[in-house]
């Protein structure tokens, strides 16, 4: 009797056993079914409608033909993807359906392992929350970034060089007409954003945790090395069925440490924080979003490219790639973590060489010195809030400023341009509401933009709080992440226009100056309580009823955990 999984499907000469084998022989030989040869899912998250992803049926075929080479049997599994720039009102809404959704198909087929396909922001993260959940054999393959456009002589940065050239029209320095020409250069090829947001981040963050074979993450998207090294993943995915290498065992403690570090060190999205501490609450580990500040506060930032500096990923890939980095903070990284190669991350890094120092800076003199996510609690933010220094500018990290409070993005919307709003550059913009209840699903919209009257007076940052997420494109002093969010009787909720609000960044804290006794006596006003009505059906009703707080990644607190691979009934 084979020890594989899939046999429990196919071996035997009983009516269930035939079931199985004959349903299956559409294209799968006898040989398929005998001896040791595993049966290998293609996770595969491409669609027309997730433009980051489309390639991925590419990416699926030489991974089949790794498997093939290898003596095992590739079977493609599509699964659920999410468009970041096309689903309304925000994929992060989904990310825990996708990650569910995967779990239960993983579960559920005769297969031995999986090969992870995905690209754009949620993919990664929900392929990496089921995986954890099942504990088969997993390897990751991203499906890489853009190569660059340009306009005007200068390179386009996906998301970054939208969010800066739509605050220059809105403050008189570029046309409608100019920007609309730039929307053709901006997207040159398949393949995610080419700037350091969340899908290059996660993809990076994944290679930092052990689950992508070590020098893959980053590489460009219509770059033919991917092809190799999807092609080498198929391969070497049959190998971890033989050596049971799940994710239980490469996704330890010690791995989410080094990821953390990694995390700083080149630059990368707020949103990874809330992706992580759900893969940590799926394996179990003992993670926190207060590790993030513990571990990576005081590592430098050593990767320049947008949002935090000025190259794209194709330059970090040309510059030696996501491993030169990691070679730069080695005594920073644990050397214990294996990772799907079977060996330590650390082993990969000795041949790693930096061909471009303005890419790639040394630790001596770093892009931004303590560049790691902040966490900020005080009176605004008891279960905590975030920020990245290495987006911000540095003088308003420490700020006092009056509070103009939104109560919602329509109602920010509605107000932000007009001519008699009473804001200056000193103003602090308050947006609530867009937490995981409150949206729900916690949308990328805290990188509010500027009031109209501000940025034709040149302004181009001011202190922005919210209680949801930005995009890992975006930039700016701004506050992400308050928990608890205003619509799950959060402190924001009972802000007032007009408070004084403080940042303090040397002290971590995040506070409003109101009498403490006075403030204990407020109960959010009619519009705000308005603003957060509850979804009455279907998914929206499930997520609103069971996620958990941004502080502890937002998933649903009846999938925090793993329920294992195996399935004790059968189907007929």
């Amino acid at each position: 009797m084979s020890d594989l999984r899939s046999a429990d499907w196919y071996v035997g000469t009983g009516r269930n056993a035939y079931i199985h084998r004959a349903w299956m022989r559409r294209g799968l030989p006898a040989s398929a079914f005998e001896g040791d040869r595993p049966h290998i899912a293609i996770a595969n998250t491409a669609s027309d409608l997730v433009p980051c992803n489309m390639h991925l049926g590419e990416i699926a075929r030489s991974v089949s033909n790794g498997i093939y080479e290898a003596g095992g049997i590739p079977l493609e599994l599509p699964v659920m993807g999410l468009g970041e720039t096309l689903v309304r009102p925000t994929a992060m809404l989904w990310r825990n359906l996708a990650a569910m959704q995967m779990e239960e198909m993983f579960r559920a087929n005769p297969i031995d392992a999986v090969v992870l396909l995905g690209g754009c922001d949620k993919t990664v993260p929900a392929l990496l929350m089921a995986a954890a959940s099942v504990g088969l054999p997993a390897i990751v393959v991203p499906g890489g970034p853009m190569v660059s456009g340009s306009f005007r002589g200068a390179p386009l940065g996906c998301g970054t060089d939208v969010w800066k050239l739509s605050e220059d029209v809105r403050g008189g320095d570029l046309s409608a007409k100019e920007f609309l020409s730039s929307e053709s250069s901006m997207i040159r090829s398949k393949g995610h954003c080419n700037t350091m947001g969340t899908a290059s981040t996660m993809g990076l963050i994944a290679e930092a945790l052990g689950m992508v074979l070590p020098g893959l993450a980053g590489t460009p998207a219509p770059d033919s090395r991917l092809l190799e090294g999807a092609h080498a993943s198929g391969r070497r995915i049959v190998e971890m069925v033989t050596e049971q290498l799940t994710p239980q065992k490469i996704i330890t403690e010690a791995a989410f440490r080094n990821a953390v570090v990694a995390l700083a060190a080149i630059g990368g999205s707020t949103n990874a924080v809330v992706h992580l501490l759900a893969i940590a609450g799926r394996l179990g580990l003992d993670v926190s979003v207060d590790d993030f500040d513990r571990i990576g506060a005081d590592v430098p930032l050593l990767v320049n490219l947008q949002p935090s500096g000025r190259h794209l990923m194709d330059d970090l890939f040309r510059a030696g790639g996501f491993l030169a980095a990691m070679r730069e903070v080695q005594d920073l990284l644990d050397p214990t973590p294996i990772t799907v190669s079977g060996r330590p991350l650390v082993e990969h890094l000795d041949e790693a060489r930096v061909w471009d120092r303005d890419v790639i800076f040394t630790r001596d003199i770093p892009v931004q010195e303590k560049a790691g996510i902040a966490v900020l609690r005080g009176n605004l933010a008891p279960g905590g809030a975030i920020v990245k220094p290495a987006a911000a500018t540095p003088a308003l990290l420490q700020h006092r400023g009056r509070a103009l409070v939104f109560d919602s993005i329509e109602d920010f919307r509605d107000r932000i341009d007009a001519p008699d709003l009473d804001v200056d550059e000193n103003s602090v913009l308050v947006l609530r509401g867009c937490g995981p209840k409150g949206y729900p699903g916690m949308p990328e919209v805290a990188n509010m933009p500027l009031p109209r009257k501000l940025l034709e007076q040149g302004v181009r940052d001011m202190v922005r709080i919210c209680d949801g997420r930005m995009s890992g494109t975006a930039y700016g002093t701004v506050v992400l992440h308050v928990t608890p969010e205003a619509a799950d009787g959060g402190p924001l909720a009972l802000v007032r226009t007009g408070d004084v609000i403080v940042l303090d960044l040397e002290n971590r804290r995040l506070d409003v100056e109101v009498d403490p006794a006075e403030f204990a006596l407020r109960t959010p006003d009619e519009a705000t309580t308005a603003a957060f009505a509850a979804p009455e059906r279907g998914w929206q009703k499930i997520y609103v009823d069971h996620v958990t707080p941004a502080s502890t990644g937002a998933d649903l607190d009846f999938l925090v955990g793993a329920s294992g691979a195996e399935v004790h009934r059968e189907s007929h």
